[in-house]
């Protein structure tokens, strides 16, 4: 790998996928990612059902500017001005069923885990887990690029309330898949022993019987940025494989964040722990940036530039051809950061898409 250190800004299965990626670097090559961000992440969505329920409202994709979730509401802001807003509540008709195996609301494998939830207007909240984290958010403190204050009672609860939602509500889910011999790797515990030997027998062809044909397959981008011989393609649709896989190559299968997941990366009792592991828990606004939520994540992108803590960050933009597809991009301007703050939804391979141009 090169020298270059980049940030990445993700959801959960996202910043699964980057894990596994560098823990198994010998497999599957490693990546520039040195420092994690993670989102809460309820759920993610199909722009093809998107789009047949749109045109059910009388609305056409080429019409709309950008996608927001905010504040409970699923949001299309229009070229022309006029909003489209709905409940989160009434997404399911679009709702990407894939998403519906997963546990991890606040992704509890990076570094710094930032959203919404538990915090008052104009803050986030930011859930600090690895010692880099720490390290970060406090100089971001001190040299005055965020400010915090303790997160409430109230807020702990309630965003505790929500993650348990989503594990109790998936853990339904993906249960009820395995009745119906639906297998769901990424929920059965294995150790690393187990996990190294299980990978190590599995090519792209397992990758498509095990996660892709049955369902399971988020569309992160792993799959795609890990392989060697550029065979496996990822167009908006299921990855696909151009090519007979490289012998004792099986670096798809130990990245894919859907494959099993070894005890080490996701302790066995991590769903008895509603935000995973972690060290801090802040409610944090950027005074200096405006972004939805405060402008936090942005932020911490800036201070990790203008301090050489990375040579690069994630920021997804639009595509000029259709503003409201989200494009992807890894950027060393701070410029570009700021124009891109505020959340926009997104089905987007973020970092992976990002990494491979």
């Amino acid at each position: 790998m090169s020298d270059i250190k980049a940030a990445m800004v993700g959801t959960p299965c996202q910043i699964l996928a980057a894990t596994k990626i560098n823990k198994y670097e010998k497999q599957t090559g490693g990546s520039p990612i040195d420092v994690k961000i993670g989102l809460f992440c309820m759920e993610n969505f199909s722009y093809s059902y998107l789009e047949r329920y749109l045109k059910q409202q009388g609305i056409e994709l080429y019409e709309v500017k950008e996608f927001r979730i905010e504040k409970g509401k699923f949001i299309a802001n229009l070229i022309d001005g006029n909003v489209f807003k709905i409940p989160i509540a009434e997404t399911e008709p679009f709702t990407r069923k894939n998403c519906h195996i997963c546990t991890d609301y606040t992704s509890d494998t990076s570094d710094i885990s930032v959203g919404s939830v538990g915090s008052p207007k104009g803050y986030s909240t930011v859930i600090v887990r690895s010692k880099k984290g720490r390290q970060i958010i406090e100089d971001a403190i001190e040299k005055g690029y965020i400010t915090v204050d303790e997160i409430s009672t109230q807020g702990l609860n309630l965003l505790e309330k929500i993650a348990n939602q989503k594990i109790t509500r998936n853990t339904k889910r993906y249960k009820k898949r395995e009745a119906v011999a639906r297998p769901v790797l990424s929920k059965r515990k294995v150790t690393e022993e187990e996990f190294i030997q299980e990978c190590s027998l599995c090519k792209f062809e397992n990758l498509q019987n095990d996660v892709i044909s049955v369902g399971s397959c988020v569309l992160c981008g792993a799959c795609e940025y890990v392989c060697p011989i550029d065979s496996i393609q990822i167009n908006h649709r299921k990855p696909v494989s151009k090519k007979e896989c490289e012998d004792d190559c099986h670096a798809c299968y130990f990245s894919c964040p859907r494959t099993f997941v070894s005890e080490e990366i996701y302790p066995s009792d991590i769903d008895e722990k509603p935000l995973g592991n972690y060290l801090d828990i802040y409610s944090v606004k950027a005074d200096s940036i405006i972004g939805q939520d405060g402008g936090v994540v942005s932020a911490i992108l800036v201070y990790l530039l203008e301090n050489n803590i990375v040579d690069q960050v994630s920021v997804v933009g639009e595509d000029k051809d259709a503003p409201w597809r989200p494009q992807s991009k890894l950027t060393s301007s701070v410029q570009d950061v700021i124009t891109a703050a505020g959340t926009k939804y997104s089905t987007t391979p973020i970092g992976f898409k990002a990494l491979d141009n």
